[in-house]
């Protein structure tokens, strides 16, 4: 449909005084030119098909070439402030809210709000991350000898973290203690293995345990600690990540199993 502008031109004529003079019996008489009232007109402009077809396509030449632009510049991505400093080792998988890391033989997905931490809590430990609130939700990976050709010539799983159990944590009392709250005498610690799996990941047998250890001070109202492990070139490699169960429930337990699941060796 061929648009219309109106335009208004306005003719104006300004009346001047224009007289002429007559004799009337013998009398001269002045008689004034009428002036001429402004005169304003309209007309109406309208763009032929022609000139309204050449006007769509430059606007559309225009929009083609925004888009080649758009499309051709390269967006920098954003660096989130907070966490910011444990992304150092790559940009975030599929996985969001991770960082992946590549060690010495392993990889691993990081949550990209941990930060790295200096502490080596257990021999061997060539990687540690803790969380920026609470230092309780932590992981680290452990490189040692091995005592076995594969993770499989350990046992069952279950067997298997009777070899690493120091994981765990010690018993910080030694004295004598009455069975209370579910806790065998003298003992002030329990764990209960919630999971223990054997998977193979590119033709390489993983032992894979999660377990939920308690103190009868009820700090953190428990652990849960996962742990991976197997075995290459004679190295046990593992990965223990671990949170407080008041915070696994508000959110982290994602962030923990995700650092589990990406466990691999090279």
């Amino acid at each position: 449909m061929a648009c219309a502008a109106a335009v208004s031109s306005s003719l104006v004529i300004k009346g001047a005084s224009l007289a002429s003079s007559k004799s009337l019996n013998g009398a001269a008489v002045t008689v004034a030119a009428p002036r001429v009232a402004p005169v304003s007109r309209s007309f109406a402009v309208r763009a032929s098909k022609g000139e309204e077809s050449e006007t769509v396509s430059r606007r559309m030449a225009l929009a083609l070439v925004a888009g080649v632009v758009a499309a051709g510049a390269k967006i920098a991505p954003a660096n989130a402030a907070y966490g910011e400093s444990a992304n150092v080792f790559g940009t975030l998988k599929k996985q969001t809210g991770f960082t992946p890391y590549t060690g010495d033989g392993f990889s691993v997905d990081i949550p990209a709000k941990w930060n790295p931490s200096k502490e080596k809590e257990f021999p061997g430990t060539v990687l540690r991350y803790e969380d920026n609130f609470d230092a309780t939700n932590n992981l680290f990976v452990s490189v040692t000898p091995a005592t076995k050709g594969s993770i499989t010539d350990y046992g069952p799983p279950e067997k298997f973290l009777d070899e690493v159990s120091y994981l765990l944590g010690k018993q910080s009392y030694s004295g004598k203690t009455a069975s209370e709250g579910g806790f065998l005498n003298n003992a002030v610690a329990t764990a209960s293995v919630l999971e223990a799996n054997s998977v193979e990941v590119n033709g390489r047998p993983y032992y894979k345990l999660s377990v939920l250890t308690r103190t009868a001070d009820g700090d953190e109202g428990g652990k849960h600690q996962l742990i991976a492990a197997t075995v290459k070139d004679g190295n046990l490699y593992l990965l223990k990540a671990q949170a407080g169960d008041k915070r696994w429930f508000k959110g982290v337990k994602k962030f923990v199993e995700g650092t589990w699941n990406s466990f691999t060796v090279a």
